[in-house]
């Protein structure tokens, strides 16, 4: 594309309404935020991207909006902004003319991101660092902006609005997930192209999935660190453009892959709901890069240390902290937000380190700025929202404590299950709490029982499968030296680290497997399953593999026991097929109206009251009804009774008077239905059994 010497001349003021570069069929408009800023330019340049034709100032400013409107220019168009303004480090201020930098509210890329020093906002070999001014211009080294064409990405898509209540959660990486399974034809793998192909949506149908929740797609820039030691940030949690689709899944169709993929998804009732980090950018500390918010208006777009602007605040602990209070940087959110839904179709929404999200000037705030305006948004208000309820600040941790819009990840949870089915001691008295719900950390604020997601692995940390095979972590690969990483894993390898040929070690691994499973989706609140767990996927007992890209994360979807992947689809179907262990309510063991039944019942084996009292209890049922706290609960009919042995002999259970129907037995792994003829049944050793009666008729 070659632009005339007299388009300066045509530059037109446009309007400030709406951020972005839009084209409106007959030329394009620019906006952009700058509050500190001193002068604005737009750099236009050529098809390839090497070459700057023309640089030319946004012509009018209205508050701190810049604009201005070129008749003629088109979608395909490639551009940058540079911005004239103080360099002043110690006062917060990084401004450099030199350095080209991303609209913050492209939708698409072009170009590579290069670790080169000219990036630098400072000359590295200046002893003064971060305080000195760098003039190398950074434009070779840094991707282009593309004036998109608005038929790419019209606002016309409804999401699912899937009920909370049936939801079953698979976490996956669009790379990962796809990059080594055999009936995924060679050219998709590892893209959006890949990810909804029919082989994928016949598993995850299979499984009972409702939605898949995708680590990070929003543009990533990769850490430089990490590039030095020959890896790549693999997971995607170092944002760089909060609009544009991450160019490395792009397949034969590019952009239009995404969108793509999501119709696919919808079609066979799959919900998709995006990983975002608005917490952090990719521009990282004060020796980071300048790419883009930090030259367009470091002191608006992020946190700075009081009395030591020059820093960043770090409750991220990934060098710098969005000014998510600032009304700029909120609208920049919130317009993210409202794009991903209403253009590209998706569904809800996980936040990375959420807690960060409510930072106001005195801590945290569960009414912060930006939550507010998700709850009350008349968009995002109708979407899943889902909070990571932690950061690494002062008061970090804070599951529990957000709205009842959110649903958390209960990480509580997790070590909970794990350390249970390890043998800990008092761990089964948590365990109690955590199949009901955590009710003690949510039941709060009407909020319902799906706000605790439940898992029992996810991205971050051990697999499933490794949870069973190492004592230890394993991510000397990382080249961090083993530091990096879960210190506290509550995991067990049966007395061998690692792979083992041992039948009994197997055996006993694949068990404990099944029993965290079954575990997870017999519990109250959300079941998230991690892909590859399914089958026993395994990272070789690297629980930090945010950098590997490679077939450490890769799910080796031929190495997956098949066998393993009909338990956990069984399981499933129990959950599905009976609302008992998938309430709305929370449940307190209060008398039913219509039956004067209890809502909820703690039994020994026995069939008397369980003694909470024993440290090392390791035997346990749990009988479950409908609510008593509402009409949902009452329309719930039958009756579900999971019995937890953790003992090393079987034990004879005491059944309930009724007509009982075995459903789950995780001592074996095939799974058959088996009526019980008489009033008890032995549950093997370490396993958990799972009955329902017959449904009882309507008071």
């Amino acid at each position: 594309m070659t632009y005339h010497a007299d388009v300066s001349a045509r530059f037109e003021p446009g309007s400030p309404h709406r951020l972005g570069a839009h084209f409106d069929g007959e030329g394009t408009n620019f906006a952009v935020f700058s509050e500190h800023g001193q002068a604005v330019f737009l750099c236009l340049y050529s098809a390839d991207g090497q070459r700057e034709e023309l640089r030319l100032p946004l012509p009018e400013r209205t508050g701190d909006i810049w604009h201005g409107y070129l008749p003629g220019l088109r979608p395909g168009a490639l551009y940058g902004y540079r911005v004239a303004g103080p360099f002043a480090p110690e006062q917060g201020h990084r401004f450099n003319i030199h350095k080209l930098l991303l609209d913050p509210y492209t939708r698409e890329l072009q170009g590579g991101l290069t670790d080169h020093t000219a990036t630098l906002g400072y000359p590295v070999a200046n002893p003064a660092r971060d305080l000195a001014f760098d003039t190398t211009d950074s434009a070779p080294f840094v991707p282009k902006s593309v004036v998109s064409d608005p038929a790419l990405f019209a606002p016309d898509a409804t999401p699912l609005g899937r009920d909370w209540r049936g939801a079953v959660i698979y976490e996956a990486h669009v790379k990962g997930a796809t990059m080594r399974a055999p009936e995924i034809a060679p050219p998709v793998r590892g893209t959006y192209d890949g990810l909804a192909t029919p082989p994928m949506l016949d598993h995850l149908t299979r499984l009972g999935v409702t939605a898949v929740e995708l680590l990070p797609v929003q543009a990533i820039k990769s850490e430089e660190a990490l590039g030095r030691r020959g890896l790549v940030n693999y997971w995607g949690y170092n944002t760089l453009g909060f609009f544009a689709p991450e160019p490395r899944y792009f397949g034969p169709s590019g952009v239009q892959g995404f969108r793509a993929m999501v119709d696919r998804f919808h079609a066979a009732g799959i919900e998709v709901i995006l990983d975002v980090v608005y917490n952090h950018s990719g521009e990282g500390d004060h020796l980071g890069p300048t790419l883009s918010f930090r030259g367009l208006d470091n002191a608006a777009y992020y946190r700075l240390i009081d009395g030591q602007p020059r820093y960043y605040v770090n409750d991220t602990g990934c060098g710098n902290t969005l000014n998510v209070s600032h009304p700029f940087v909120m609208r920049m959110i919130l317009d993210s937000l409202r794009f991903w839904v209403t253009v590209m179709g998706v569904d809800g929404f996980r936040f990375d380190l959420a807690t960060t999200l409510g930072r106001e000037a005195q801590g945290f705030d569960p009414r912060g700025g930006i939550l507010d305006a998700l709850r009350q948004d008349p968009v995002l208000s109708g979407v899943k929202l889902i909070a990571e309820p932690w950061d690494v600040g002062p008061g970090g941790y804070q599951l529990g404590s957000f709205s009842p819009e959110f649903a958390e990840w209960n990480d509580r949870y997790r070590d909970t299950i794990r350390r249970f089915w390890r043998g800990d001691r008092h761990s089964a008295q948590d365990l109690g709490s955590a199949l009901l719900g955590s009710a003690d950390i949510f039941d709060t604020k009407g909020r319902r029982v799906w706000a605790s997601v439940n898992y029992a692995a996810s991205h971050d940390g051990f697999t499933l499968a490794d949870t069973t095979r190492y004592a230890e972590r394993h991510n000397h690969a990382n080249g961090e030296e083993n530091r990096d990483g879960h210190h506290a894993n509550f995991s067990e390898n049966f007395g061998v680290e690692g792979p083992s040929s041992d039948p009994e070690i197997r055996a006993r691994r694949a068990q404990r497997q099944r029993n965290l499973l079954a575990t997870v989706f017999l519990s109250q609140g959300t079941p998230m399953l991690l892909c590859g767990d399914e089958g026993g996927h395994t990272q070789q007992g690297n629980n930090n593999s945010y950098c590997q890209d490679n077939p450490t994360s890769w799910v080796e979807w031929a190495a997956l026991d098949p066998e393993l992947i009909d338990f956990t689809a069984a399981v499933s179907q129990v959950r599905k097929a009976h609302p008992a262990v998938r309430q709305l309510d929370f449940l307190h063991g209060e008398a039913r109206p219509g039956d004067g039944k209890p809502d909820v019942e703690w039994r020994s084996f026995d069939g008397a009251p369980l003694d909470w009292r024993d440290p090392g209890l390791a035997s346990l049922c749990l009988l479950l009804r409908g609510s008593a706290e509402s009409v949902a609960g009452a329309e719930i009919r039958d009756e579900v009774l999971l019995a937890f042995n953790r003992t090393d002999a079987p034990l004879a259970l005491h059944l309930p008077q009724g007509v009982w129907t075995r459903m789950i037995e995780t001592s074996v792994m095939a799974q058959a239905s088996l009526v019980i003829t008489g009033d008890q049944v032995e549950v093997p050793a370490q396993s958990l059994s799972a009955f329902a009666s017959a449904p009882q008729p309507a008071p």
